[in-house]
């Protein structure tokens, strides 16, 4: 009886927050799904039901072939930047860092994360800029030749992954620190009394035991970077400064179709297709993770 008022009080301590976060959470990705299936725009009271004629449509859209594979360049090069450069710069902070400086760099890593994303898209702006920017200054005492990396449409690739990873760096950086932090000590002695070196320690120590924050990390890192929006918006725009240009992203195409062509189902249908991406993206890396971890 005991057990059973405990249940009871736990529902029902639990039911408000369960109701905002479904109306919050669940409820706009089924009205989502359900504005997916119509012909539905801000202008005409009638809104038919299509069925999966938005999606057929959708697949045929070379805008929208561009913006998928822009974005997934986008999102991978992100991963592949920011777990590698994530995980090394923990180690050297946790291993080679005196505990009394270690407040100090941890919240250098960490500041890029919380800053505010439009003033620093437009610091990264003056920093990629072909005529003023120090970067094609500092590759010119290299003997590089200048490049216009804000208006060519793979160097703009190149800079809004430089710049998201910029961002996504020190929230991997802390995770991988609370980590490193809980790892037995006992272990590396261990590994030491083996004969092995620290970067043997990293690789066959560190590396696997810290799978389930790669996961985490992987996973939160790749969800962000399929929904780069504002990088775009502010670093590749053309010569007349419309948004985006150089650079088409789903997210992007999304926004021009819902608001800028009034195509709210037709923009529904986008929205679907990116949360069955990400969805599907998450299960490979929760399954591709578990298994070599199990396997180990």
């Amino acid at each position: 009886m005991l057990r059973r008022k405990r249940w009871i009080f736990a529902i029902l301590a639990l039911l408000p927050v369960l109701l905002v976060y479904g109306w919050v959470r669940i409820f706009p990705i089924g009205e989502i799904l359900r504005l997916s299936l119509h012909k539905w725009d801000l202008l005409s009271r009638n809104k038919p039901f299509i069925g999966l004629d938005n999606f057929r449509e959708l697949f045929q859209d070379t805008l929208f072939q561009t913006a998928l594979v822009n974005t997934a360049i986008i999102a991978f090069g992100v991963l592949l930047v920011t777990i590698p450069m994530a995980m090394c710069l923990a180690a050297l902070i946790y291993h080679r860092t005196h505990a009394r400086f270690a407040w100090f760099y941890e919240t250098s890593v960490f500041i890029p994360h919380v800053a505010s994303l439009v003033p620093a898209a437009m610091a990264w702006k003056w920093i990629f800029d072909a005529r003023l920017g120090p970067l094609n200054a500092l590759l010119g005492v290299f003997g590089v030749e200048p490049k216009a990396w804000l208006f060519d449409p793979v160097l703009s690739v190149v800079a809004i992954i430089v710049l998201c990873s910029w961002q996504a760096l020190g929230y991997a950086v802390i995770i991988y620190l609370v980590g490193f932090k809980n790892l037995p000590h006992s272990l590396y002695e261990a590994a030491k009394l083996d004969g092995a070196t620290p970067f043997q320690a990293f690789r066959f120590v560190s590396v696997p035991l810290l799978k389930p924050i790669t996961l985490y990390v992987s996973v939160v890192t790749l969800v962000s970077a399929f929904n780069v929006y504002a990088q775009v918006f502010v670093l590749a725009s053309d010569a007349q400064g419309a948004p985006g240009r150089q650079v088409r992203v789903l997210v992007l195409d999304m926004l021009e179709n819902a608001f800028r062509n009034y195509r709210i189902g037709y923009a529904a249908s986008e929205a679907v297709v990116l949360l069955v991406i990400v969805l599907a993206l998450t299960l490979i890396q929760f399954t591709l993770l578990r298994e070599k971890g199990g396997r180990r």
